[in-house]
């Protein structure tokens, strides 16, 4: 065992989950050591209302996420949360494509789920692209993705200049890798930030941090169907070993509302508003025990902040 743990350091990573708890002496590129992302914004009307309960709790918001897909807003829907994002300075990151809604009934089966949300075939492939296409001709600028194919396949078109020099490509919770060999990976074919597993003990997010340089997504407070844990005391260590890192307030207790509508506004709205209210309480654990853990202003270095023109760069 002391031989393959010594290959495995040479090869650049720990030899272990990092029991010690070192200190990620990593940043955003602003010197930021955490952020606070808000996820499950699914239209407008909800960013308005994370906007409102921002103001209200005084907490600091930095990234929105959407979880139902670019393709099920309308244009004027896409318009409206991209444009709210660059009056408010804030990265709003919209789901590309979802595959585990397509025709295959094995996603939902018992022994299929370990499919998580990846794609079949090709042409779902050639849809969650042009759901991307679309969302940057919008001006959006953060994209979340659930299957390795689509991640190296957007990183190419990048490269081709078929899409946005600048995008940011998140990878979600519902893909999986959860050691930091498989998470290099990801880093390797254009993940931008990774939403790690929810239930990753310190030292395992530690060891991850050593390996990688780009910023990790935590849930918080985690929704039923991911688990359901609340960790808000172990906010201020996260931080410490994990830095940077997006603290993510889900919430426990509530509704999967995905793929989600009008007819699931009011719901939608109402669980934005107390996913702030958390985040307060996730905020105020910060500034009792480790007041000195700095975050970013809006706008910051870093964030993929909706675009002015939704040119393409090339």
């Amino acid at each position: 065992m002391d031989k393959t743990k010594q290959t495995i350091e040479k090869l650049g990573f720990p030899s272990g989950d990092c029991n010690g708890l070192p200190s990620s002496a990593k940043t955003f590129p602003d010197g930021a050591q955490y952020r606070i992302e808000i996820p499950s914004v699914e239209g407008p009307k909800s960013f308005e209302a994370v906007l409102e309960a921002s103001s209200k709790y005084n907490v600091p918001i930095h990234r929105v996420s959407q979880g139902s897909g670019i393709m099920l807003l309308t244009d004027d829907e896409l318009s409206g949360m991209v444009n709210l994002g660059k009056k408010e300075n804030l990265e709003v990151s919209l789901f590309a494509g979802r595959g585990s809604w397509d025709i295959t009934a094995m996603q939902w089966s018992t022994n299929g789920k370990i499919l998580g949300e990846r794609f079949e075939g090709i042409d779902q492939l050639v849809y969650a692209i042009e759901d991307i296409k679309r969302g940057c001709d919008a001006g959006l600028r953060s994209i979340l993705v659930t299957d390795e194919g689509l991640l190296w396949l957007v990183n190419e078109f990048k490269k081709l200049g078929e899409l946005p020099n600048d995008l940011l490509v998140k990878v979600s919770v519902q893909m999986g890798q959860s050691n930091p060999v498989s998470i290099r990976l990801m880093e390797k074919i254009g993940a931008g930030t990774f939403n790690v597993p929810t239930d990753l003990t310190l030292a395992r997010l530690a060891a991850i941090r050593q390996a990688v340089d780009i910023p990790i997504d935590i849930y918080v407070e985690v929704p039923d169907e991911l688990g359901g844990f609340i960790r808000h005391y172990e906010i201020p260590e996260i931080i410490r070993v994990a830095a940077p890192v997006y603290i993510k307030f889900g919430l426990r207790n509530a509704p999967n509302i995905y793929p989600s509508g009008t007819h699931l506004e009011e719901t939608s709205i109402a669980l934005s508003r107390e996913r702030v209210h958390r985040a307060r309480i996730g905020y105020d654990m910060i500034q009792r025990y480790a007041p000195h853990l700095k975050t970013s202003e809006r706008g910051a270095e870093g964030l993929a902040v909706p675009a002015e023109s939704a040119a393409v760069s090339k």
